[in-house]
């Protein structure tokens, strides 16, 4: 399998069993690998260790919640750019605020409806996509320049 058509990997970071495996169930539609994680600081380890694709984060966790589990995630040049979706059951304007804050890239509500989730995985797995490919052509470009100026 190349790059270009790897098989995207989610990591689900969820303290509820019950919501783990529901969301686990919406993403059978999708082709990718799933990823679980009990909390903010085992979201964060596997995160580093895994770099996958998308990270679906909830809000409301121990030990670390989804808000401090998406501010370390954005602030390590390593993680940066995995694209985080934020499940919460929270819908409170500041609350926006401070996930938008942290960086988180989108959000879905609870109960996560199974249409809406499938869409905004879809939509920042393809950016996610997008973005790697750019990152590969800028590499390339500046292998080349390099070459080009060393002759």
């Amino acid at each position: 399998m190349t790059e270009d058509t790897k098989t995207p990997t989610i990591l689900i970071v969820d303290d509820n069993a019950q919501n783990l495996e529901l969301i686990v169930a919406y993403l059978d539609e999708l082709e990718c690998n799933v990823l679980t994680a009990v909390d903010g600081v085992e979201g964060l380890e596997s995160a580093q260790a895994n770099l996958p694709d998308l990270i679906l984060l909830d809000v409301m966790m121990p030990r670390m919640s989804g808000f401090e589990c998406c501010r370390k995630l954005k602030s390590d040049p390593k993680t940066r750019n995995i694209p985080v979706i934020m499940v919460t059951a929270l819908n409170e304007i500041g609350d926006i605020e401070r996930g938008v804050e942290c960086g988180t890239d989108d959000f879905v509500t609870k109960p996560v409806n199974r249409l809406e989730l499938i869409v905004r995985a879809k939509s920042l797995l393809r950016v996610s996509h997008l973005q790697s490919e750019l990152e590969r052509t800028l590499a390339y470009i500046d292998a080349m320049e390099a070459k080009q100026n060393s002759e």
